[in-house]
């Protein structure tokens, strides 16, 4: 790494999960768009040819219309290869394949529970979670071996229980995890200043908020506009609001993420704080009868359940386009994403300073929950420091709600850590989404670790 005068050269970034289709073509444009940072990127997946296409990818975004900076991409066949020199580390992995996926997602739809995503939260969510930290143990041993001193970001999914895994196995690491949920309820909110206020073409970041939670499930105790407190106009949105905003997508292509932001609205009206994350995330964290009782539940609130037959046909469509964007038939194109990671890595760099939302342990951040625990607020970005911002207490009105899922994820990490099947069980049973019998989810849990046993041989042996 070289500093020069309002820039940093040499910058080596280790991507795990480098054949990725999606979050990696994302990070080469916002590399690309950056005029003060500039290096190489080190991909590593164990699909070492979805890597070598990367690599041929993202060298192009060098010549690319809009380039403000060089960066040399390669394929590592080794985490160590990757991790060796690396400054900052990207983590963005798929744990299991989608047959995986299948199982946690649709395996308890037998017992009359649904799931709008499945990779968080619910039975699927710790069943993932099960697949995923063994996974996270070897990357946070390698990250101590050979990257000791470097930044560590993650996108994968169960975030908490990710960074959880990453601390616990390592304390000295350097990490945190990012989320743009929250990004999506400022530019709601950017929707509600507009209407409510009168303003023009207000920007997300114009929206100052204190959010408080845990991944996909955090709320908002604070948002404001300039100097204006949004709460008292939002109530008055909601309320015009409450059958939904806007019209629902309803291609199926296209309808898995849409949504007219009902369960948030009706949240906030029945609680009095903004929940801040998409509602397909935010009714896997409540009571299975509120919003998922059942198809025709979630059509009523306006929004989806993420069939995994939609992820496999999205896949062969990003094959397809990896297919061309390697071969030359299509160009890449530098867009801005809305992801923060870039802005972060400069941030820490000392090139700029930034406040925004962050998944990392809780040091007293939020004091009303426990300590250690991996929770998601606001965090101060500068020169090679992270300093989360005081949340202070989760509301009463809310705090039984977050603070169920908390120790729910806090009891999770504990039985996979131990590799402890009880443990694991107790914190399934309990979850909001179950809702079936304590037999019937006993069975469950079995026929779901039967399904995805290739990825769990840890447990059993």
């Amino acid at each position: 790494m070289k500093y020069e005068k309002n820039k940093v050269e040499n910058l080596k970034i280790a991507y795990i999960g480098g054949g990725s289709r999606g979050w990696a073509w994302g990070l080469m444009s916002d590399l690309a768009s950056a005029d003060d940072i500039s290096g190489e990127v080190s991909l590593y997946d164990i699909d070492l040819t979805a890597a070598e296409n990367n690599v041929i990818i993202g060298n192009k975004f060098n010549d690319a219309e809009g380039a403000k900076s060089q960066w040399k991409y390669s394929a590592a066949k080794s985490l160590k290869e990757a991790l060796t020199g690396a400054d900052f580390v990207v983590i963005s992995i798929l744990p299991g394949t989608f047959d995986e996926m299948a199982s946690d997602v649709h395996e308890p739809e037998k017992y009359g529970i649904y799931q709008s995503v499945g990779d968080t939260s619910g039975p699927g969510g710790i069943v993932r979670a099960m697949r995923t930290v063994p996974m996270f143990e070897e990357i946070a041993e390698n990250i101590k071996k050979y990257a000791p001193n470097a930044w560590v970001i993650n996108y994968t999914n169960p975030m908490t229980l990710c960074v959880k895994t990453l601390y616990r196995v390592f304390p000295g690491i350097k990490a945190f995890g990012c989320c743009h949920e929250v990004f999506g309820t400022q530019r709601f909110l950017c929707k509600m200043v507009e209407e409510m206020l009168g303003a023009e073409n207000v920007d997300r970041h114009e929206i100052k908020v204190n959010p408080v939670g845990v991944n996909h499930f955090t709320w908002l105790t604070k948002a404001a506009y300039r100097n204006i407190d949004l709460f008292p106009y939002y109530r008055e949105f909601c309320k015009k609001y409450k059958d939904g905003y806007g019209q629902v997508d309803t291609n199926w292509m296209n309808s898995v993420f849409s949504s007219a932001e009902k369960v948030k609205i009706d949240l906030f009206l029945k609680f009095g704080y903004i929940a801040a994350a998409g509602d397909r995330h935010l009714a896997e964290f409540c009571e299975g009868k509120w919003y998922l009782e059942n198809p025709d539940r979630v059509r009523e609130m306006k929004f989806s359940l993420t069939d995994v037959a939609w992820r496999r046909t999205d896949l062969k469509n990003r094959l397809e386009r990896s297919r061309k964007l390697v071969s030359g038939e299509e160009a890449v194109k530098i867009n801005g994403t809305g992801e923060e990671g870039v802005d972060q890595i400069r941030a820490l760099l000392g090139l700029t300073e930034l406040v925004t939302n962050v998944n990392i342990p809780n040091l007293g951040q939020i004091p009303n929950l426990p300590i250690g625990a991996v929770v998601e607020g606001n965090a101060v970005f500068r020169a090679n420091s992270l300093t989360p911002v005081l949340a202070g207490p989760i509301p009463d009105e809310i705090y039984p709600l977050i603070s169920r899922i908390c120790t729910e994820q806090e009891l999770v990490s504990k039985g996979i850590a131990e590799r402890d099947l009880d443990k694991i069980f107790t914190a399934f049973a309990n979850d909001p989404l179950v809702t079936c019998g304590l037999e019937d989810a006993k069975k469950l849990f079995d026929s779901m670790c039967e399904n995805t046993k290739k990825y769990l041989t840890m447990y059993f042996s």
